[in-house]
């Protein structure tokens, strides 16, 4: 049996509005979850009718095998970590972290000791002393954490906590949070808009949009299997490379540039006259003409060289795509390059449904 089980679970609010659709999943004992998807999708709103801070509309919420819909949050032995950290600014950092087992009377013997026991998970021994306000952002989230995981309790849940830090304080505190996990083994529910939080966290990823959700599996199965268009752009980075075109006599075209899809893929006939999408990943590529692969020749408009790679922008009939090469290869600008795209490192989708197709 699932230790948390969310069975077609709605929200829908008193103005009609949809929030969530039919939330289906099951989360075992110890799994670190990661709701993930644009603003908007749907991701905290489940969060927090997990947490108990909204009503679920529909459907049924177990937690061990017992129904949970009507159990108040503290009922249901959740700890919730919040965006805006949610610290006592009067309290200093150890009354902060303690805050949660003074309420429940625990003896201050037990108290001191467990915050101590805490701060030095957390690296924050040092400043137990100090107010939340002589602390920078890292160290005002780790208190939060803390605060969290004093508790002891079955369920984690932790909503954009790393997105007010700066893009080093996320790596770090990515690896903390990866750590703390790996120390408690606490099932833990997070909730970002960033895929790469989502890939190096996560055991499982579910990705929303709109409301529902678009496919669950692990960050392998996301990134080499996704179901749609919506999650192969999602998951990474740069996001998939997706052209359009319409199949005829086995081949696509993309502008003036036509690709033969029969000789490897013979199912392609069954969408003669219809439109398809050809997708594939910048990093998927290999400059120049190689066996086994398909070949396309474009123009190169713009190059952004990050270091070890770059980042080469071309248009392949009314699309746009990026290809990730190496920067001692690093184009010209306004220069013909031909590339080629392994023929298994190629996606197919529906041009209607925008769904995976398999034409093999």
């Amino acid at each position: 049996m699932a230790y948390l089980t969310l069975k077609n679970i709605n929200k829908i609010y008193p103005n009609g509005f949809h929030a969530v659709h039919n939330f289906n999943l099951e989360i075992e004992k110890g799994e670190f979850v990661v709701f993930v998807g644009p603003s908007g999708c749907g991701k905290s709103t489940t969060l927090r009718m997990i947490a108990g801070l909204e009503d679920i509309s529909n459907g049924e919420f177990l937690i061990n095998g017992k129904r949970a819909n009507e159990m108040g949050p503290r009922e249901r032995e959740i700890a919730m970590v919040f965006q805006s950290y949610a610290l006592y600014p009067q309290m200093t950092v150890f009354d902060n972290i303690a805050f949660g087992l003074t309420l429940q009377g625990v003896d201050e013997d037990i108290i001191e000791e467990r915050v101590k026991n805490i701060a030095g998970i957390l690296g924050l021994t040092d400043y137990l002393d100090r107010l939340p306000r002589a602390l920078s952002g890292g160290q005002r989230q780790r208190v939060a954490i803390g605060r969290a995981i004093i508790r002891k309790v079955g369920v984690f849940l932790m909503d954009e906590p790393l997105s007010n830090l700066d893009a080093k304080q996320r790596v770090t505190m990515r690896y903390e949070i990866a750590q703390i996990h790996q120390n408690t083994g606490a099932t833990t529910i997070y909730v970002t808009h960033d895929q790469t939080e989502a890939m190096t966290l996560a055991d499982r990823i579910v990705v929303m949009k709109d409301g529902y959700v678009q496919q669950v599996g692990t960050p392998y199965e996301l990134y080499f299997e996704p179901q749609n268009v919506f999650v192969a752009g999602f998951i990474g980075e740069p996001p998939m490379n997706f052209l359009r075109g319409t199949v005829k006599n086995g081949a696509i075209k993309f502008g003036d540039i036509p690709l033969d899809l029969s000789k490897k893929l013979p199912g392609i006939q069954k969408y003669e006259g219809k439109e398809i999408v050809f997708g594939f990943r910048p990093e998927g590529i290999k400059l120049g003409q190689h066996d086994g692969a398909y070949q396309l020749t474009c123009n190169v408009e713009l190059t952004e060289m990050l270091g070890d790679n770059t980042n080469v922008y071309i248009t392949a009939g009314k699309d746009q795509a990026i290809l990730k090469v190496d920067s001692h290869d690093t184009p010209e600008t306004d220069v013909d390059i031909t590339f080629s795209i392994p023929y298994e490192s190629v996606y197919l989708f529906d041009g209607e449904t925008e769904k995976v197709i398999d034409c093999k």
